[in-house]
């Protein structure tokens, strides 16, 4: 989970969220003046910001792959779709082209698509990963890509898929691609990929306060961020810093 603020972030009482009404123990939940709302109307809200006001077909298809990636790699919530939300909230300020922000939510959705062919050995593993398994590792964009580059209307979410693992000094993988040639929808990913994996659990180590993994992104702009994402990033503080309190209901809730 995030870290929580105060326990009175923790969503308590007999109230579920106030917009589906849910209340269960395996959703995250958010509390804002006073009121819950849960990680699935939350992330539904940051898309319909942006305009996807309808649901494409291929949506709810690419959202269940997404979700049962993240269950095989063991993530916090909604993973994917959270930071294909967000990945939307910053694309807004540089994209007005409905399908063009389609095209990288689903991209940003399936980042990992192709862990599909990483073996479980690699991908779980605990511990540090081998020069050998990190060669294995390091192929997973290039699968996603192949996968997605055969699906009509995905040639940019393909792009996405298979840069989003690049940085913009260059040491990125799987192309070593610097600065401008990374897709710009790939460089905005890449910070709020990196946001999302500071600030909620990892098997290796628990979440860091929001200001914390603000300062090492701040830090990092120039070396693996593009600095007009990380400018986007700051614009968009205050909705991504609610992004990472996201957290489970209290423990004594048993309904």
């Amino acid at each position: 989970m995030a870290v929580a603020e105060s326990a009175g972030d923790l969503p308590h009482g007999p109230a579920g969220c106030a917009v589906c009404g849910a209340r269960n123990g395996n959703r995250q939940y958010h509390v804002i003046d006073g009121k819950s709302t849960c990680e699935h109307c939350l992330l539904d809200a940051r898309k319909k910001l942006v305009g996807l006001l309808d649901v494409h077909p291929y949506e709810e298809f690419a959202e269940s792959i997404a979700g049962a990636l993240d269950l095989r790699e063991h993530e916090t919530g909604l993973h994917s779709k959270r930071v294909a939300a967000h990945t939307l909230v910053l694309a807004r300020h540089h994209y007005s082209d409905q399908a063009t922000l389609r095209e990288i939510y689903w991209g940003s959705l399936l980042h990992d698509i192709g862990k599909i062919g990483v073996p479980d050995a690699i991908l779980l593993k605990a511990g540090p990963l081998t020069g050998e398994e990190w060669l294995v590792m390091k192929q997973h964009p290039d699968f996603g890509a192949r996968i997605l580059e055969k699906v009509p209307h995905f040639a940019l979410a393909a792009e996405i898929v298979l840069c989003h693992e690049e940085r913009h000094d260059g040491t990125g993988y799987p192309r070593g691609l610097q600065g401008e040639a990374i897709p710009f929808p790939a460089r905005l990913f890449a910070v709020i990929d990196t946001l999302d994996a500071m600030t909620f659990d990892r098997p290796y180590r628990r979440a860091m306060p929001f200001d914390a993994a603000k300062a090492e992104i701040v830090d990092k702009s120039g070396s693996q961020f593009d600095p007009v994402a990380v400018a986007t990033f700051l614009r968009e503080e205050a909705m991504l810093r609610e992004m990472t309190r996201l957290n489970y209901l209290d423990p004594g809730f048993t309904g």
